[in-house]
């Protein structure tokens, strides 16, 4: 059974007792999170950066109501994330952008479009090697792009 938002879920616990669940946006608070990952790009706006690329350290977090999936124990009910990983890394090594904010919208859009059951994602997308005369950890930039409705 496929859940929408303002429809019920109703399952019988594990000593028995029936539960019943309310799905609507204002409970979304599941996420799953990958966290970490490491990619190397062409992705800058000066010619070095787009001639030499770069690591980038990437982290994705998708807005999924969960419950389903945590009663089911079903893969089928949840957002596989080592596919989530092999999109990210197809865009980050595949394709060249001048700014990493742009980066990220591609990711959070690409993410949005192949899974209608992620109603937000956030991605940071981490700039290790910045070309910036100074000492520092890293640059980035985190976007949250949200489904309408």
């Amino acid at each position: 059974m496929a859940i929408k938002k303002g429809h019920y879920l109703t399952h019988k616990g594990i000593k028995g007792k029936e539960c019943t669940f309310t799905l609507d946006r204002h409970s979304l608070t599941d996420k799953i999170i990958l966290k970490g990952m490491k990619f190397y790009g062409y992705h800058g706006v000066y010619p070095e950066e787009q001639a030499k690329g770069q690591c980038f350290v990437i982290d994705a977090v998708m807005y999924v109501d969960l419950r389903e999936a945590g009663v089911t124990d079903d893969l089928e009910k949840t957002v596989d994330y080592s596919q989530v990983y092999n999109i990210i890394k197809d865009i980050t090594e595949g394709k060249r952008f001048k700014l990493i904010e742009r980066l990220a919208d591609a990711i959070s859009r690409e993410i949005l479009s192949k899974y209608e059951m992620v109603e937000g994602v956030k991605v940071t997308v981490k700039k290790p090697d910045a070309p910036i005369n100074g000492e520092f950890e890293w640059v980035g930039v985190e976007t949250e792009r949200f489904r309408n409705g």
